[in-house]
């Protein structure tokens, strides 16, 4: 079937109302199956990628993984591959703007994060993104299916929702006196929503009394403070670009109101957060290079699985861990895969 007919397809089904979310992604694929390697070619210009974070501090880690993965499957920065690095600041309204621009400057594949993808692919149903970190894939509407991700989307998994009872478990043995967890999400995000209920539901089970903690834009998370001492023991976040971009000022607040924190990102522990439990998102940038690789030299994205994490660190942070008075018990030292000192 030629493409002009699978778009008259979709385009006729959708118009009649007939066709399921899955099916379109599905057909949506077939529909813009590309040579990905030969527009850049063609056009007389090295291939470029263009790069969705929320902030060039922390995502360097990040972005210096993929750069270095990049190398070592044949990719060299500024010459066989361009990138083009553009920061959100944490702000979604900036998703858009970045979108329509890499649009613009037909870059030929774009990396983000997934709570980026809903808003990006507004922009582009044909240029190929890829997405480092995606808590439920599925279940927000990212991709079909892990196995067959349909679209123009794939990328990889962080199951975050999956192992918020297991961060829980691994947080009460090292904050004893844990029995009211206040859970901090930004709500304009579908992402962390799924998140912060999984989590909600995992507190639940363990008989936890939990205080959601409603975010959308950085000038709430002052006031989420804000007594929060008497109504929590310790603090979730559930990560999305809104909290990395605020990192510092989320840890800087936590520790003043010495107030324990878990996190699903090693990251957050080495910037001074008591733990986390989780997939490196180092390895899942790292990993993100593979997926453009294979975009690059011809791959449809709407045929490459979406990759789950098959190792899961923990990691505590012992001098956060002294500050708020907490002795780490020695069997849950051992069983960490990192301790910061």
């Amino acid at each position: 079937m030629h493409n002009a007919d699978l778009a008259g397809r979709v385009w006729s089904s959708v118009c009649r109302g007939h066709m399921r979310r899955r099916e379109f992604i599905t057909l949506l694929g077939a529909a813009t199956a590309w040579p990905r390697r030969t527009r850049a070619q063609q056009a007389g210009k090295l291939p470029t990628i263009g790069f969705l974070g929320a902030d060039a501090s922390a995502f360097a880690p990040w972005t210096a993984a993929f750069v270095a993965r990049l190398g070592e499957l044949g990719w060299i920065e500024g010459k066989n591959v361009a990138i083009e690095y553009r920061w959100s600041q944490g702000r979604s309204e900036r998703y858009a703007e970045i979108a329509a621009e890499f649009v613009s400057r037909k870059v030929d594949v774009i990396v983000t994060v997934g709570s980026a993808v809903p808003i990006v692919r507004q922009a582009t149903v044909v240029i190929p993104i890829v997405f480092a970190v995606g808590i439920d894939p599925v279940g927000s509407g990212l991709v079909a299916s892990l196995a067959q991700p349909g679209g123009n989307v794939t990328g990889l998994s962080i199951q975050a929702n999956e192992l918020a009872g297991k961060r829980l478990e691994f947080a009460r043995e090292l904050i004893p006196q844990l029995h009211r967890l206040a859970i901090m999400f930004n709500v304009g995000n579908a992402q962390p929503v799924l998140e912060m209920g999984e989590t909600q539901a995992a507190a639940r089970m363990l008989g936890m009394e939990v205080a959601p903690l409603v975010i959308q834009r950085a000038e709430d998370i002052a006031t989420a403070f804000q007594g929060l001492k008497t109504r929590a023991d310790a603090l979730y976040v559930a990560v999305d670009q809104l909290m990395v971009a605020n990192r510092s000022s989320i840890l800087a607040s936590a520790l003043d109101a010495r107030m324990p924190t878990i996190f699903s990102t090693r990251d957050f522990v080495k910037a001074g957060a008591l733990m986390s439990y989780g997939p490196s998102y180092t390895e899942r940038f790292g990993r993100a290079a593979d997926y453009v690789d294979k975009i690059l030299r011809g791959a449809n994205p709407a045929d490459l699985p979406v990759e789950q994490p098959t190792k899961f660190e923990l990691v505590i942070n012992v001098t956060t861990a002294k500050a708020l008075g907490l002795d780490v018990p020695p069997p849950l030292l051992a069983r960490a895969d990192e301790v910061i000192e």
